[in-house]
């Protein structure tokens, strides 16, 4: 009798024992909250290797299988990692796909095979692609017993999609945009400052959008004549030079160009090779100058027309209208402080001394 209740009395302490054990918080790594992060971003850094293909190319970077399914499987991996360690909320599924495409997008600048351009334009759109990749991740871990087998479909549809897309053509979308100023000096000296833009400094230019995410700044614009017609030579910061051939020529009224880009027009480096202007999937068409005098000074007016051929252009065409938009406020903004500053140089007394 004795020894049963020694044995009952073991028994019981050996259960008190377990069920303190699993009372105790699971141990685990250190920082292993932000694996899943690092484990989506990762996957996706590996995809975007694989998709290094040149513009118009299999396996380009602007392919649509790339553009919407590498920020999806971003998300997928983040969500599948997270939950095989707990069960996650819902806010989690989209929150954190949020920052391991952020981190993927960081990633590319990191080991140099995105540039900064890109990156900036296009991490808004990454980072909620890849939320909802993580909601319809989470929701397959909810309601399916096959989250693996979604996760290899996340992961095989895009490198089966970017070997067979090219043969698509791209769909095209053509856009114009239209700013004006008024400047307080005679049509004359703005049609001076317009084609005979020389030693244009930063400072004068360089808050636009498009200049601080990393196109660079232009330094002159001259219209010169030449066997073809009247030309105006461009050049910007890093080497990047190109040409805008005259089509409309009315002094001190209208200009009007389109331009034309040669094989060295953009050094390496110069631009992002996905937004080499003139190129496969964005390009300049024309720009035209309008003087119309008023109230003692001029109405300039801007008027610019491009060109997006992207699998996203719902995206990438108002992109491209605000940094053109910003773009010509700014370079309308130039012309006015010039034409402005040299008409008061002009009245200063004692002008004519020096």
């Amino acid at each position: 009798m004795h020894s049963r209740n020694e044995e009952g009395a073991s028994r019981a302490a050996a259960l008190t024992s377990e069920a303190g054990q699993a009372a105790e918080p699971a141990r685990t790594l250190p920082f292993s909250k932000f694996w899943p992060v690092l484990a989506g971003a990762a996957v996706a850094l590996v995809l975007r290797v694989a998709f290094s293909g040149m513009p118009g190319q299999r396996f380009s970077a602007m392919l649509g299988s790339f553009i919407y399914l590498a920020p999806a499987l971003c998300g997928a991996v983040t969500v599948y990692v997270a939950e095989r360690t707990q069960r996650r909320s819902w806010s989690y599924y989209f929150s954190a796909p949020l920052l391991s495409t952020s981190l993927f997008v960081l990633g590319t600048l990191l080991v140099y095979i995105e540039g900064l351009i890109c990156a900036v334009i296009i991490i808004p759109m990454f980072a909620l692609l890849g939320g909802l990749g993580g909601l319809v991740m989470g929701i397959v871990c909810r309601v399916t017993d096959w989250p693996r087998r979604a996760l290899y479909s996340f992961a095989v549809l895009p490198l089966a999609l970017g070997a067979i897309e090219p043969q698509f053509p791209n769909p095209e979308q053509l856009s114009a945009t239209t700013r004006t100023v008024f400047i307080a000096a005679p049509p004359e000296r703005v049609w001076q400052e317009i084609n005979h833009a020389t030693d244009i400094r930063p400072g004068e230019v360089g808050d636009a959008w498009a200049y601080r995410i990393g196109v660079p700044m232009p330094v002159a614009g001259v219209t010169e004549p030449t066997a073809e017609g009247l030309v105006r030579r461009v050049q910007w910061q890093k080497q990047v030079h190109f040409e805008e051939l005259i089509t409309e020529w009315e002094p001190a009224r209208r200009i009007r160009w389109r331009y034309r880009f040669s094989p060295d027009s953009f050094p390496a480096g110069a631009l992002d090779d996905h937004v080499v202007i003139g190129g496969h999937y964005f390009g300049l068409r024309d720009s035209a100058y309008t003087l119309n005098p008023r109230d003692g000074g001029t109405e300039l007016r801007l008027d610019v027309s491009w060109r997006v051929s992207t699998r996203f252009n719902w995206y990438a065409d108002p992109v491209a209208r605000f940094l053109l938009g910003d773009f010509s406020e700014h370079i309308l903004r130039f012309y006015k402080d010039r034409s402005e500053a040299a008409v008061a140089a002009a009245m200063s007394p004692g002008l004519g001394e020096n």
